[in-house]
């Protein structure tokens, strides 16, 4: 069975999956990822994730000198744990995806197990018109892009980061398949437990957003995994609420996020990350589940701590 302890929120504030017109409140710039990730932590999210946007047109950036300018603000701020995404956006390389990591030394990173299809074309047909050629375009390619992240990348990253930075890992589990391939690494002594593994559902290409494969992965985590992992939940679009509430009954951790959906009910968009948060707490309170602070989060999980980073 996954350990359990309090409940540790994730708020992953900006992703790289929605474009500006989807959302007017989705944090494009610097200044404005600095401030709803405050927000969000001082609503109680422990964990941070975080992606960069070009500060022109908000189209996702790799370059760590964007990142530079959110990380040291929100350290500054907030206590929270800072989780930087080595998944970066669909195209960039794997070189891209860890230049801002290595740079910034995070306690921790995102970590997807795996190559996929990873399909955002049928968002096309919701929107008459964009706000910026960019974003038709990078909807379209998905359809026929595989996100890369071989055996021999993900070795890569672990090597460089884990190793080379003391970085742990949010491990992104988006099909069953994914548990497998992070217990060969953790057979390999890749990885060290306390693992982090992070259940996601509903993207297309990967396992469906049903509460039945909610139950099958932790079933199959349990198995592969025993006492040597926390297990967290996330969902996509309109399954995210439903979804992670369950998994936080059935003992997990839970993320949130403008990242993993822009809305904080039906057909009402969400105004800042730090309001879903609000909403999963309340719930997950009304519960009788605790809400872990970003220094328990820090002990469940091992990591090495805010004073051992590079912003």
């Amino acid at each position: 069975m996954a350990k359990r302890g309090k409940v540790i929120i994730t708020c992953a504030v900006t992703g790289s999956i929605h474009t500006p017109t989807m959302s007017p409140h989705l944090p494009l710039t610097p200044d404005q990822v600095a401030e709803q990730a405050i927000g969000a932590a001082e609503a109680g999210a422990a964990i941070l994730h975080l992606h960069a946007r070009d500060p022109k047109d908000g189209r996702p950036t790799p370059d760590p000198a964007v990142f530079m300018q959110f990380l040291p603000r929100i350290k500054q701020a907030c206590d929270a744990v800072v989780n930087i995404t080595t998944g970066g956006g669909h195209g960039m390389t794997l070189e891209q995806r860890l230049a801002a990591p290595l740079k910034a030394s995070p306690e921790m990173c995102s970590l997807n197990m795996g190559s996929m299809n990873f399909g955002l074309y049928p968002m096309l047909s919701r929107y008459k018109e964009f706000k910026h050629e960019w974003e038709p375009q990078y909807l379209e390619m998905t359809r026929d892009f595989i996100f890369k992240n071989t055996f021999k990348d993900i070795e890569r990253t672990l090597k460089e980061l884990g190793e080379g930075h003391g970085t742990r890992f949010e491990f992104e589990c988006y099909d069953v398949g994914h548990l497998y391939t992070l217990a060969h690494f953790l057979d390999r002594k890749l990885v060290k437990p306390p693992l982090f593994v992070q259940t996601i559902f509903g993207i297309l290409g990967g396992i469906g957003a049903d509460p039945e494969n909610v139950v099958h992965m932790k079933t199959v985590a349990d198995k592969l995994f025993g006492e040597q992992y926390y297990w967290s939940i996330l969902a996509a679009g309109r399954h995210q609420l439903p979804l992670i509430t369950m998994g936080a009954i059935m003992g997990g951790n839970v993320r949130v996020g403008l990242e993993d959906s822009l809305y904080i009910g039906k057909g009402q968009l969400a105004r800042n990350n730090a309001e879903q948060v609000k909403r999963i707490r309340a719930i997950l309170e009304n519960l009788s589940l605790e809400i872990a602070t970003p220094k328990e989060a820090r002990d469940m999980l091992a990591l090495k701590g805010g004073d051992r980073v590079s912003f």
